[in-house]
């Protein structure tokens, strides 16, 4: 009787232990699957990053502009697109090299560093409306010395004004 007695008052000791131990068996199972799930997800992760750094191809920009053939003017022409014909006197001598013109904007091949005196009042930004010569016009007059000439501006020969005279 003292067994019986006893595996009454054990039974229900050992029952909730097993309980105990089940919940102890969930709470690890549950974190197994959520460290699981965390490793599963870094691990996929970084098998797509690799995968799409492998993939993506490499590739260079390249811009190409093509401007064209310099405008043909007997003076020179603006530095300003769309390049008109600029009026005799207002390019400076030094724009000139054997009675050619050194060219500015994407057709400059004057030396690096070069420095030009030009008369503003003869551009159309600075309210000049008159006469101009057409492309593919001869110059009558010597561009190489330039009578009278009065520069009021430097600009380089990129179309940058760099000082005043």
């Amino acid at each position: 009787m003292i067994c019986k007695e006893a595996i009454f008052v054990i039974n229900p000791l050992l029952q909730s232990g097993i309980v105990l131990w089940r919940i102890i068996q969930q709470i690890e199972k549950k974190r197994t699957i959520t460290n699981m799930k965390k490793l599963t997800f870094l691990l996929l992760a970084g098998v797509a990053a690799l995968c799409f750094t492998v993939s993506t191809p490499k590739t260079q920009a390249q811009v190409a502009v093509e401007v064209g053939a310099a405008p043909e003017c007997p003076y020179g022409y603006y530095d300003v697109a769309p390049y008109n014909c600029a009026p005799y006197g207002y390019y400076g001598p030094e724009w000139f090299t054997g009675g050619v013109f050194i060219g500015v904007g994407p057709w400059f091949h004057g030396p690096e560093g070069f420095h030009g005196h030009v008369n503003n009042h003869f551009h159309p930004d600075h309210g000049y409306k008159g006469a101009v010569p057409a492309r593919g016009e001869h110059a009558a007059r010597p561009v190489d010395h330039i009578e009278h000439f009065k520069g009021n501006e430097v600009r380089d020969g990129h179309g940058h004004a760099v000082g005043k005279r």
